[in-house]
């Protein structure tokens, strides 16, 4: 009776860590997934000045849009919602580069506007692995009986990264 009482212990005790130790590898997941979707964002960030530059060279005239698109990148750096700020600038830069044919030809503007594709493409994968990973660590958080390993050591569900 005494084995049948300890291995039980034991097994619960097994239990336990497993759960403990799956709730700490998710949640590492969804900061290394928030981290990589930053990385992206701060790269794109990074990328505007250089597409700015090489539309200034075309476009003198045109320096409003210019100086709009450096201002919302500014304050898309510090706004709780980056993203809504710079998608609107974004086409206007891009609808200005419409307006001039030798631009949409120049090598550096095309390499530049590629990069800001693929840059694009990255972030909008990270967002989807991001929010996988979330939905895996809140589903854990919620269902019996990881949920109580959860409410005991305050493991609490994660938003999903959205863009209005």
């Amino acid at each position: 009776m005494l084995f049948i009482v300890l291995g039980i212990v034991i097994l619960l005790g097994i239990i336990f860590v497993v759960m403990y130790n799956g709730f700490i590898r998710l949640r590492n997941n969804c900061d290394e997934a928030f981290a990589t979707m930053d990385v992206y964002l701060k790269k794109r960030y990074d990328l505007i000045p250089n597409l700015v530059e090489t539309v200034k060279g075309y476009a003198t005239h045109e320096s409003q849009t210019l100086e709009k698109v450096i201002a919302a990148r500014n304050m898309a750096q510090s706004a709780a919602t980056p993203e809504n700020v710079l998608q609107g600038t974004l086409k206007s830069l891009f609808a200005l580069a419409e307006s001039y044919p030798d631009l949409k030809a120049n090598q550096n503007f095309l390499e530049l506007s590629d990069q800001l594709r693929a840059v694009e493409e990255d972030i909008a994968n990270s967002r989807k692995y991001y929010n996988a990973v979330v939905k895996q660590f809140n589903t854990k958080c919620e269902v019996f009986p990881s949920n109580l390993i959860a409410s005991i050591f305050h493991f609490e569900k994660k938003p999903m990264f959205e863009v209005n």
